[in-house]
């Protein structure tokens, strides 16, 4: 069946805009995707039912079956990720590790502010995959947060704000990997022999304002309880009423050491196996290894896999060796938290499904288009931050925009402005964690807020304001840099005004 091309049409944004604002209005995120697949089912299809249903069922099958390609291990093994963190919560929480942590903590955390202080921390070391720090820390940190009656509203937006931020500069992170390997495609496309691959990419961190000041941001949040919006509204009634119980309860009395040992693993595991199958695909390559190179080549989905499995391995070892919950209990478990993943599986999968029918319609083409013509150089690094936060908010995802936006901005400077084009890439990074944020289907939030079992859209309206906030000190930033060809001024003047809203957020 041939597809319509809406690559040069208003129409193309039509399917992800009608998602979103429904979304928003409705709050009913399956009921939203859904509404957005099928119009963009049916434009694809120019209208025609037999051809929309046939286009729907191949595009739902390749989320598992991609034909000749065979099984598509991408989206199946970040849902098997998913019901392992499950079961790896309701044990925890059954063997009462969770319960034991959370007084382990309680006697070294002394209120709210350590508890938020304390989720915002571990970014350092689960660094190395958005997906994992969001379910990880939500599972580590969330006893303890609501043992302060610390909203989960709250904890969502912290896991949020730092996983992806954290991830997109830091080389030894999948997102990192992701970003040197299309880097490097780039430099020696327009032959910039001035920086390495991994030397551009640590000087395009260094200018990603919005990720380092949503970081900034996070701690500053923690800290001073600084909470605009809707979030005021969930940290009150967090103080009030405290959060809802866990799924799995449990009189027992754990022991804190069951809750670090299948976390350490888990961190080991993944980290280890990231490495193997890096370090295979560049043996397949007839290449040395490297660190680094083992990132740029790693399977994710399998690497976190075999992490999940193998905590599983290591809590179930520390059940036994403390025969402190039955085997009906222990079976039970497993049940409860499969089940408790059901519901963020479900919104990936209309998430995912909703992504193909965006990248069909060619929205990030119709968007990248924008950006064509007579442009004051001064404005691209703060237009193309724009535009990528537009598109990625628009479909979703962080790594697509980035596909389409780097190549596109490495031409756009190459012709226009080479000595922007590091503060242009490094803006189309930014601008894709942005619209990442922004986003109600995007992964990252739907994880983050899976983590922190916060309800979805309680969520995404949350962060808003500081995702908006942070992302209009970034423009002003990025209008300094594209001035002054500076860096440091941007950082400065970012930072001025950040300090200006939030001043005048705090005395409203």
């Amino acid at each position: 069946m041939e597809l319509v091309d809406y690559s040069s049409s208003l129409w193309s944004v039509v399917p992800p805009i009608l998602a979103l604002l429904l979304a928003i209005i409705t709050r009913k995120v399956i009921l939203s995707l859904s509404v957005g697949i099928i119009v963009g089912s049916f434009m694809l299809a120019d209208f025609h039912p037999g051809d929309a249903l046939t286009y729907l069922f191949s595009n739902v099958a390749s989320l598992v079956y991609r034909g000749e390609d065979g099984l598509n291990f991408d989206t199946i093994n970040i849902i098997l990720f998913l019901l392992l963190l499950g079961i790896l919560t309701a044990l925890l929480t059954a063997s009462g590790s969770n319960r034991a942590f959370a007084e382990w903590a309680q006697k070294r955390i002394k209120d709210r502010r350590g508890a938020k202080l304390m989720a915002a921390s571990l970014v350092f070391v689960t660094f190395i995959d958005d997906y994992f720090h969001s379910l990880a820390v939500g599972a580590i940190a969330r006893p303890v947060t609501d043992k302060f009656n610390v909203s989960r509203a709250k904890l969502a937006y912290i896991l949020d704000s730092t996983a992806a931020p954290m991830c997109v500069m830091m080389p030894v992170s999948s997102w990192g990997a992701y970003i040197i390997t299309l880097i490097s495609g780039l430099l020696a496309s327009y032959a910039m022999t001035d920086y390495s691959p991994i030397g551009a990419f640590m000087a395009m961190s260094a200018m990603n304002f919005y990720a380092i000041f949503s970081i900034l941001m996070v701690f500053f949040v923690a800290y001073f309880s600084f909470d605009i919006g809707s979030m005021a509204r969930h940290e009150k009634r967090a103080l009030e009423k405290g959060n809802e119980s866990e799924d799995v309860q449990s009189g027992v009395t754990g022991h804190v050491r069951n809750l670090f040992l299948p976390i350490i693993v888990l961190i080991a595991a993944t980290v280890s196996t990231m490495l193997y199958t890096g370090n295979q695909a560049l043996a397949a390559q007839g290449q040395p290894f490297s660190v680094l190179g083992a990132f740029e080549n790693t399977t994710v989905g399998i690497s976190l896999v075999v992490g999940g499995s193998a905590s599983i391995v290591m809590v179930t070892l520390c059940i036994l060796f403390d025969r402190q919950i039955s085997m009906a209990d222990y079976v039970k478990s497993w049940s409860v938290g499969m089940k408790s993943m059901l519901g963020a599986i479900l919104i990936l999968c209309f998430a995912w499904t909703i992504n193909n029918v965006v990248g069909d319609m060619k929205t990030g083409t119709y968007l990248s288009g924008l950006v064509s013509g007579n442009l004051p150089v001064a404005v691209l690094p703060a237009l193309l931050f724009i535009l990528a936060s537009v598109m990625a908010f628009s479909t979703g995802t962080s790594w697509g925009t980035f596909g389409i936006m780097l190549p596109i901005a490495a031409a756009i400077a190459a012709n226009a402005a080479p000595e922007l084009m590091l503060p242009c890439l490094s803006s189309v990074m930014a601008g894709a964690v942005c619209g990442d944020h922004c986003s109600p289907v995007s992964d990252t939030t739907i994880l983050s807020s899976t983590g922190a079992k916060c309800n979805h859209m309680d969520h995404v309206t949350t962060q808003l304001p500081y995702a908006l906030t942070v992302a209009a000190a970034t423009i002003v930033g990025y209008l300094i840099v594209g001035v002054t060809q500076s860096g440091l001024l941007g950082f400065i003047a970012t930072g001025a005004s950040l300090a200006t809203l939030i001043f005048l957020f705090k005395k409203r």
